[in-house]
């Protein structure tokens, strides 16, 4: 090379040296330690001053000089080269209000996390699909709403949408999330997309979630899926609100399944199987499949589903499947969680782990065949699978002996055979060397439970659920040694003796400890602070005093009920300021004395339950402040006085009873106007007169009413038809189930469920209601002063299985429509004043068990019907009713001579009507004034008349004379 060359070479190496300063220069004169520019922090102030910051969240925000660099604001970060706002992360700070479009100024912005804040349901802003740098977009239950704007087409450089509510992925967080979840119920999202136009133009998505959106009207749903060459997570589920139509298959459509999908959930839509004709073009790199809760109510799960061979994860569970499992899943050699509970899945136990291990058994971690009900069987030996950590076989049909083999799986974590038909005895064997066991599920079977009395398990249980398992007399001694334990369930196991101190010794770590339905005796004991926040001990025969600690603050769940308890309520009641009880349970106990007047400190409470003790006086205004309430129990108790008026505050109140008491004065009209939650409203066995109030036509959730042996007067309201819930055949659900919220000591809440339950009269007797109740809807006036008519309005609640009216002083007649009834099983109209005939529509009633007319004045033919003429006593005390099954034959019949008489739908004789008799009287009128009319006014027609009744007179005696001589002479 030539000096020239060294000398040009030399300068162009100078050059870029040079280059390189200043850019290095550049770039450190804009470097964030230099502070943000003042055009982004004046949009950032924007955006601050659109929110309500009521926690102060954003203190750090501001002009102020030291806090004039926006970079150093909490949620704000900065390019370390450029200095530009990049990351704007203000997820989970409780900041409501609106977003400025101020915002759009962030034009280098690729993360942006607005989750779990409150922008009261407004619209997504346009504007955000200007912001084209974005990775990472984040509106996840933020209280978003409306149409998904088309504009985030722009967003190309987006590998994360997720419009969901839970989690977080494995891997890189850049995604969209415009996720709302609502309360316990599920999700509350007002999002919805009319299409997916937009979607196809996110080329470089890997990750799309949309649950809880409304997409029951995108039938293109899976088109535009399969347009996102790098997808590898499809997440498109959410409890019924997305509703996710079935898609429309085509070959197009399979062959251009995007080859890169790693994870479809697709659970709770409404897709059928034809899902799988689009799946079986995804299967090269599928590892997990979640299609549960759909419509797949195939005869069994399709066999080409066993040709994914890379699925690690599947799941089917409450999809509605039949059958047993296919063969084709002995294909899945890298299953590692399968899921198919709550399905109707049937056939021998050992046949499905047959499958299952021919190519599975060394990486199968997780099977659950739970709640199927139709698996049989006995529980074969499952060492064979050397992975399994977690097994669920409950719900089952299982029958016979747990193997003590599956004490020899030492990776076992959870275990739970509960709810089957198993037997024999649980010994040490049976956990030898379970050591990792965290949860042990056995309960209701029939299984006794034998350890040596020294018996130290190999294990540190996190949740023992044993009801219902053979384990008394004596606390077993072994659980002493679990020291993590979080939930303990030893119910219904025998157990006589009194409650250990170690038991409350181990409650410090306990969540929830139930020990109810045994025959546990003496007293609960001096407790320590650290007692269970969810306790039960009902159904035992504890007694003495309730300690005044179980009052305290950080208790959430109490049921105490049906024991011996006997203590004055004022002595436990209020002993605590701001109590964190949801559930209160103390009835049929011996609790004595005046309610103490201290609810305003029990305003989370869902439940209360004082009934069938020994508590009298007024009821405290006070119990108007529990906000909370939806379950209170009042009855069988001796409250006097009426029914404080602050009541109408609990407006989530559903199950209100105060029967069997001393409760006076008239029916409030705030229990209609104010409650509009009420199902069960029971005030029967008091002292309320006066009439009812027409404002209970406003409770249009009732599908109980129970106001009898009371001293109601006055009408029967004629707006029972506004009485919605009756009008309707039929229930949604066979429980009325409360899904409420726990409060937690720690702060938080966890979920709470409970069936409500009622006890009342019942074609004559007491009977309870649980599983059932909400199937039962029911009206019950009777033994009141009522007067008048039976309403015809009540024809139109076809929805009522009970309907009693009797011991009244209703007159009138049965309305001619009661037929209408169809889902009737008991009708009590007895010992009323109640004439007339009875409608033969009643006869139309197939389902009717019960029926009670006596003690009235009804009259007439007792309709002919299968049910009507099988009610021996139905009809006595009724003296002019005839016809069986009564032995009075009607008159009719008599005269025809056993021939059937026609009737009609309005209960009369299809010939003998009104009609009929005013016919009648007109045609004897007519024909009697027509002859004797024109006798009597006209001479000459008179003295014609006569003259020929004289003329026959003669002529018939003549002819008779003239017989009579002929017979002689013969």
């Amino acid at each position: 090379m030539t000096p020239t060359n060294i000398d040009h070479e030399k300068q162009i190496y100078c050059f870029k040296v040079f280059y390189a300063f200043l850019v290095v220069l550049l770039l450190h004169m804009n470097n964030p330690c230099n502070g943000c520019s003042e055009r982004e922090m004046q949009a950032l102030l924007a955006f601050k001053q659109g929110l309500v910051d009521d926690d102060n969240r954003l203190l750090s925000w501001g002009r102020e000089v030291q806090n004039k660099d926006c970079c150093q604001w909490d949620g704000v970060y900065c390019s370390n080269h450029t200095g530009h706002v990049v990351k704007l992360d203000l997820g989970n700070q409780s900041l409501q209000g609106t977003i400025s479009p101020k915002l759009v100024v962030l034009q280098h912005l690729e993360y942006l996390n607005l989750s779990f804040n409150n922008f009261d349901w407004s619209k997504i802003p346009d504007f955000i699909g200007s912001l084209s740098n974005l990775r990472y977009l984040d509106l996840s239950s933020a209280n978003f709403g409306g149409e998904i704007p088309y504009q985030l087409e722009n967003l190309t450089h987006l590998q994360y949408l997720d419009f969901s509510s839970y989690g977080s992925l494995d891997g890189p967080l850049q995604y969209l999330d415009f996720s709302s979840y609502g309360s316990l119920d599920g999700p509350k999202n007002s999002i919805q997309a009319k299409n997916l136009n937009w979607l196809p133009n996110l080329s470089c998505l890997k990750h799309l979630d949309l649950s809880y959106t409304n997409l029951n009207d995108v039938a293109g749903w899976l088109e535009a899926v399969n347009r996102l060459p790098k997808l590898r997570n499809l997440i498109l589920s959410g409890l019924k609100a997305c509703n996710l139509p079935p898609p429309i298959i085509s070959s197009v459509s399979v062959m251009n399944s995007s080859k890169s999908l790693v994870r479809v959930d697709l659970f709770l839509n409404n897709l059928n199987s034809s899902i799988f004709q689009w799946l079986s073009g995804t299967h090269t790199n599928l590892v997990h499949l979640d299609l549960s809760w759909n419509n797949l109510n195939g005869s069994s799960i399709p066999d080409d589903l066993g040709n994914m061979s890379s699925l690690a994860s599947l799941a089917l569970y409450g999809s509605r499947l039949k059958g047993g499992i296919p063969n084709s899943f002995a294909k899945l050699c890298n299953l590692r969680h399968l899921d198919l509970r709550n399905n109707s899945l049937s056939g021998q136990l050992s046949d499905i782990i047959d499958i299952l291990s021919k190519c599975a058994q060394n990486t199968l971690e997780r099977l659950d065949i739970s709640d199927n009900h139709g698996i049989m069987g006995s529980v074969p030996d499952l060492t064979k699978f050397l992975s399994l950590k977690y097994l669920y076989l409950s719900g089952n049909k299982l029958s016979g002996r747990i193997p003590e083999t599956i004490g020899q799986m030492s990776k076992l974590e959870d275990i739970d055979f509960g709810g089957n038909s198993l037997e024999g005895v649980i010994s040490e064997i049976h956990f030898s060397k379970l050591f990792k066991l965290k949860y042990l599920g056995l309960s209701s079977n029939s299984l006794s439970l034998n350890f040596s009395f020294d018996w130290v398990p190999p294990f540190q249980l996190e949740s023992i659920r044993l009801r219902s398992c053979k384990m008394g007399p004596s606390f077993p001694k072994w659980l002493r040694t679990q020291k993590s334990v979080f939930s303990l369930d030893i119910s219904n196991n025998g157990i006589t003796d009194t409650i250990p101190s170690w038991l409350w010794d181990l409650s410090h770590q306990v969540f929830d400890m139930d020990l109810s339905q045994n025959q546990i005796r003496g007293t609960i004991g001096n407790l320590r602070s650290e007692f269970p926040p969810q306790l039960n001990v009902s159904w035992n025969q504890l007694e003495g005093p309730i300690p005044s600690t179980l009052s305290e603050s950080f208790l959430s769940l109490l049921y105490l009920s049906n024991n011996k308890f006997s203590v004055a309520a004022a002595s436990f009641l209020c002993t605590t300021k701001d109590s964190n009880l949801a559930f209160l349970d103390i009835s049929s106990n011996h609790i004595f004395g005046e309610l103490p007047d201290c609810w305003i400190h029990f305003k989370k409470l869902v439940f209360l339950d004082l009934s069938n003790n020994s508590l009298f006086g007024k009821i405290p205004t006070t119990m108007g402040y529990l906000f909370s309430i939806e379950t209170l129990r009042l009855n069988n108790n001796g409250f006097v006085g009426e029914l404080p008026s602050q009541f109408k505050n609990c407006r989530k109140l559903t199950l209100f009873n105060l029967a069997e008491n001393k409760l006076s004065g008239s029916i409030p009209e705030w229990l209609g106007a104010s409650l509009p939650n009420l199902a069960i409203l029971i005030l029967q066995s008091n002292n309320f007169y006066g009439s009812i109030p027409p404002q209970l036509c406003h409770l249009t959730r009732i599908q109980l009413l129970d106001l009898s042996m009371n001293n109601i007067s006055g009408t029967i309201p004629k707006c029972l038809n506004n009485l919605t819930t009756l009008v309707r055949k039929g229930s949604s659900s066979q429980t009325i189930e409360h899904i409420y919220r726990i409060p937690l000591a720690e702060g938080g809440f966890s979920p709470g469920i409970y069936d409500d339950e009622a006890s009342l009269i019942w074609k004559g007797l007491r009977a309870e209601f649980i599983s059932n109740l909400g199937l039962l809807k029911s009206i019950d006036l009777s033994s009141n002063k009522l007067i008048g008519e039976i309403p015809s309005e009540i024809t139109y609640l076809v929805g009522l299985i009970s309907l009693n009216l009797s011991r009244n002083q209703l007159t009138g007649q049965i309305p001619s429509r009661i037929g209408n009834l169809q889902e009737l099983d008991s009708l009590d109209l007895s010992r009323n004043q109640i004439n007339g005939r009875i409608p033969t529509s009643l006869s139309q009633i197939a389902r009717l068990a019960k029926l009670d007319l006596s003690e009235n004045n009804l009259i007439g033919k007792i309709p002919i019907g299968t049910q009507l003429q099988s009610f021996d006593y139905a009809y006595d005390g009724n003296l002019l009713l005839c016809g069986a099954p009564l032995p009075r034959t009607c008159p009719e019949e008599e005269k025809s001579l056993g021939r059937p008489v026609l009737v009609n739908q309005d209960g009369q004789d299809g010939l003998i009507t009104q009609g009929y008799y005013i016919s009648m009287g007109l045609g004897f009128a007519v024909g009697f004034w027509g002859v004797c009319g024109t006798l009597l006014l006209n001479r000459s027609c008179r003295y014609t008349y006569f003259n020929f009744l004289t003329f026959l007179n003669d002529w018939l005696h003549v002819k008779v004379a003239i017989i009579c001589q002929r017979v002689l002479n013969r």
